[in-house]
């Protein structure tokens, strides 16, 4: 069985790999740069699945995925996809200890490659630089916890959350209620977005 599932995450990995690759050279043939962004943003999400199972084929525990390791792998490579910010901005990342099931850390990968990109995209313009936090915390055996903070630019009293036609914070949205969880959101000192869920079927 052990063997089974090592092989499965590994193949699904490849396979997001090569889908990843794909766009890569389907981005290289565009000028548009609107569009070859768009496409940037689908190669990180899929690069986020894609460490998921990656960290689970290294691991000796495939029900449960060590976050923080997940992390640490994903929001360096995350972190050079935008160079206008590229030793610009620093990112600290707490969630030791922390291991998701699948079923919740895929969406909760997600949701963080969103919010940072979203930091890293609009959070630090102009040159001005600053640091990204994420958090993932368990408090007891249920509540998860998830936060993701900067101290870039606030976010504009203009910009309606819940009306958004960015496809970044609808997937937020989805996955929250994917999640079954909740969000809040703090504009500005610092700009916090803040996901809380439990953990199904644990007692």
């Amino acid at each position: 069985k052990d063997l089974l599932l090592r092989e499965v995450h590994h193949r699904v990995k490849n396979n997001l790999q090569v889908i990843h690759s794909l766009l890569d050279l389907q981005a290289l043939k565009l000028a548009d740069h609107e569009v070859v962004e768009v496409l940037r943003d689908s190669q990180n999400r899929i690069r986020s699945m894609s460490l998921i199972h990656q960290t689970l084929y290294q691991s000796r525990n495939f029900a449960r995925v060590d976050f923080q390791r997940f992390l640490d792998e994903l929001l360096p490579s995350l972190t050079e996809s935008y160079r206008s910010v590229a030793g610009l901005v620093s990112i600290a990342i707490d969630a030791h200890e922390v291991k998701l099931p699948i079923n919740e850390a895929i969406p909760c990968g997600l949701v963080i490659n969103e919010l940072v990109s979203n930091a890293l995209k609009h959070g630090f313009t102009q040159g001005r630089g600053g640091q990204i936090t994420v958090s993932v915390q368990q408090h007891g055996e249920r509540t998860i916890e998830l936060s993701v903070s900067n101290d870039g630019h606030a976010i504009p009293g203009t910009l309606d959350l819940e009306q958004t036609t960015t496809l970044g914070l609808q997937l937020v949205q989805l996955l929250t209620r994917q999640l079954n969880g909740s969000l809040d959101i703090q504009r500005a000192n610092p700009t916090r977005f803040t996901l809380r869920f439990d953990l199904e079927g644990e007692a």
